[in-house]
């Protein structure tokens, strides 16, 4: 009988599916392992499921005796040392896509939320500070017709482009390394440069990956490019971002605001970010919907089946 650990409480619907399938799964509820205590799991089991919030290095996977796979409960897989995972034999999986829409929702929410001040007014009101309604009381520019510049346009930038586009007839531009030329035949969107993107933008989102090349590709520099009205989202990775320069550009009135709800060294938030007026921060839960935790958890038991029954996961994370 195959042994998997899960490193965190996930949807009790991926543990059903493999137990159903003669796996033993032991599960860790409530608090987030050492390394040490990883090393040891890594020994003892033949599969692991990891959080995002589990950075697994060469150290931890050499530790692994019968280890098959890595399930990552996430998109993403840059917690992990994939090649130190392929020299050992080990086979890593994410759950590609399945994300794309609660993601490019909490995107668009952090926007509108930003745009039209809403944590400003709620405290306002909650602090009871309303006495009588005023014409110019929390004004804000309004996001119809406004131009949006999305930084990747992968499933999710792509999701983001179709609701600000069908949901507030935003005008588009788009930056990726790869031109998506019928979306831009269904959109209008136009394909520019980083810098050109920067600077004519209302909006600019982030939805690249985290690589040795995206590393702090938003900078001092970059947000200078950027109007001094615009709003700055990051649902991707903090450290995309410097997070220093971000909080320089909002200190100093570089951008108007950001809407975070990712950070560089998550779960620490520098204070200076955490006091300012004019950023919503979140706890990294862009993808945090009903639906999508289920197929996260779904997709992860797939994997770990798919790989003890000898087939190639949906979710198989190729390394050159």
């Amino acid at each position: 009988m195959p042994s998997v650990y899960v490193t965190a409480e996930i949807p009790q619907n991926g543990i059903t599916i493999l137990t159903k399938r003669g796996f033993k799964v032991q599960s860790n509820l409530g608090r987030r392992l050492s390394k040490n205590e990883l090393k040891e799991i890594f020994a003892k089991y033949d599969g692991v499921v990891t959080l995002l919030t589990d950075h697994i290095d060469e150290e931890i996977i050499k530790s692994s005796r019968n280890l098959k796979i890595i399930a990552n409960f996430a998109v993403g897989f840059d917690n992990i040392d994939v090649l130190a995972a392929k020299k050992h034999g080990v086979v890593v999986t994410n759950t590609p896509s399945v994300a794309n829409i609660s993601v490019a929702e909490h995107t668009m929410m952090l926007i509108l939320a930003c745009q039209k001040r809403l944590i400003g007014a709620d405290r306002y009101v909650r602090a009871g500070r309303l006495e009588r309604w005023d014409p110019l009381m929390f004004l804000s520019p309004q996001v119809w017709g406004k131009t949006i510049g999305i930084v990747g346009l992968g499933g999710i930038g792509l999701t983001v482009g179709q609701m600000a586009l069908q949901g507030f007839k935003m005008k588009i531009f788009y930056n990726d390394i790869i031109r998506a030329q019928d979306f831009e035949m269904i959109s209008g969107a136009k394909f520019v440069d980083l810098e050109t993107l920067l600077s004519s933008s209302d909006i600019v989102t982030l939805h690249v990956p985290l690589t040795v090349k995206t590393h702090h590709m938003i900078d001092k520099k970059e947000f200078s490019l950027m109007k001094k009205t615009a709003i700055f989202v990051n649902t991707s990775r903090g450290s995309i971002v410097n997070q220093e320069a971000l909080i320089w550009a909002l200190t100093n009135g570089i951008i108007a605001g950001a809407g975070l709800d990712v950070f560089e060294n998550e779960p620490h938030v520098p204070h200076t970010l955490s006091v300012l007026g004019n950023v919503i921060l979140t706890p990294h839960i862009g993808s945090a919907t009903f639906e999508t935790r289920e197929a996260m958890a779904k997709i992860v038991a797939e994997n770990i089946i798919d790989v003890f029954e000898g087939r190639t996961p949906l979710g198989l994370v190729k390394v050159d």
